[in-house]
């Protein structure tokens, strides 16, 4: 099976698992599953979070998600608990559609790191 086709079937599975446990089955977008890697990272499941707080979340899970590509590396959590990353390399330019592309193998990786998708 090739890679774009592993990619594509280990990504419905995840929106399918994870729209049915956290949105009654609406199918989530990206930038939702960001978030929600963003609130796994932090681990403060059950705190309602402000406008601020959440484009933080989605930055932290950003980070968190290109690690593993050289873009980033863990430095520290603050006082409040946050994580904090520090960029070793510049992200490349890329297109909308790359972009998407490399973020959802990296949603995708998290998750199976995790065992939660194969």
């Amino acid at each position: 099976m090739s890679r774009d086709q592993v990619l594509k079937e280990r990504w419905e599975t995840l929106v399918e698992k994870l729209s049915a446990q956290f949105s009654d089955g609406d199918p989530l977008d990206l930038d939702a599953i960001i978030y929600l890697v963003g609130v796994q990272e932090l681990g403060k499941y059950h705190t309602p979070f402000k406008k601020d707080e959440k484009i933080n979340l989605m930055h932290i899970a950003i980070c968190r998600l290109l690690e593993p590509y050289g873009y980033y590396e863990f430095d520290f959590v603050d006082e409040q608990g946050w994580p904090h990353y520090k960029l070793l390399e510049p992200l490349p330019a890329l297109k909308a559609g790359e972009q998407s592309i490399l973020m959802k193998e990296a949603i995708s990786q998290y998750f199976v790191e995790r065992q939660y998708i194969l």
